[in-house]
């Protein structure tokens, strides 16, 4: 379930948005590979925003930049709606969240990470928790929870979402092209190893907090 490359071959542009709503619309999705996930959707940018032309009756209308704006778009509207259904979650039954008992879709200390995320960033943790990976799904919970106003959340989370998405696909889709150009080969053949880089790097901060981060005082 972690390798997006999955997704990609047996679900297309479809699942993909449903995973990118899942990671944050539902609390349960923060297992689900967000940010590798779009690194390789900008590999396969052309084929993705195929299927949606080709869904709307526009099949060959398509160029490169024209692709990637339509999969930028299409992803980043389902993000920002994921992130919208957290943020109502957390407003209407969030604080009764911090009773439940660990499950393997729930675990409390995730919900606990991400209220001393929001605390130390305000608003602009909606932003930066793009990035991070299981702070991003609850995120905006924690934001419905603490009553953020609606105004500044709908801000933050459409500038978190595009931020996140451009930059992870554009980075997919030229990094790809720039490596063929540069040194003759394709990542596509070569995606685990890419896949285990930004697991990696974008799990590190997480990582150094729970193995290096201060324990509260008792």
């Amino acid at each position: 379930m972690l390798n997006p490359m999955f997704y990609i071959i047996y679900g297309g542009l479809w699942m993909l948005l449903l995973i990118v709503f899942a990671e944050t619309g539902l609390f349960a999705g923060f297992f689900l590979p967000g940010d590798s996930l779009l690194f390789v959707a900008g590999i396969y940018s052309t084929n993705l925003a195929n299927e949606f032309l080709k869904a709307v009756g526009l099949e060959g209308i398509g160029n490169e930049w024209l692709n990637l704006v339509i999969l930028a778009s299409l992803v980043s509207f389902a993000g920002i709606v994921g992130n919208t259904v957290g943020y109502w979650f957390g407003r209407k039954i969030g604080p009764a969240m911090f009773r439940w008992k660990d499950n393997f879709f729930f675990k409390k200390r995730y919900l606990d990470e991400a209220h001393d995320f929001y605390d130390k960033h305000g608003g602009g943790a909606i932003v930066f928790a793009r990035f991070l990976p299981i702070v991003r799904t609850f995120a905006p919970i924690v934001a419905g929870i603490v009553g953020m106003d609606k105004k500044k959340f709908a801000f933050y989370n459409i500038a978190g979402c595009i931020a996140w998405v451009v930059s992870m696909i554009f980075a997919g889709h030229f990094l790809q092209i720039w490596v063929k150009n540069q040194f003759g080969f394709e990542l596509k053949d070569h995606l685990e190893v890419i896949i285990i880089v930004i697991v990696l790097v974008t799990t590190a901060p997480v990582l150094w907090k729970l193995i290096f981060g201060k324990k509260k005082p008792s």
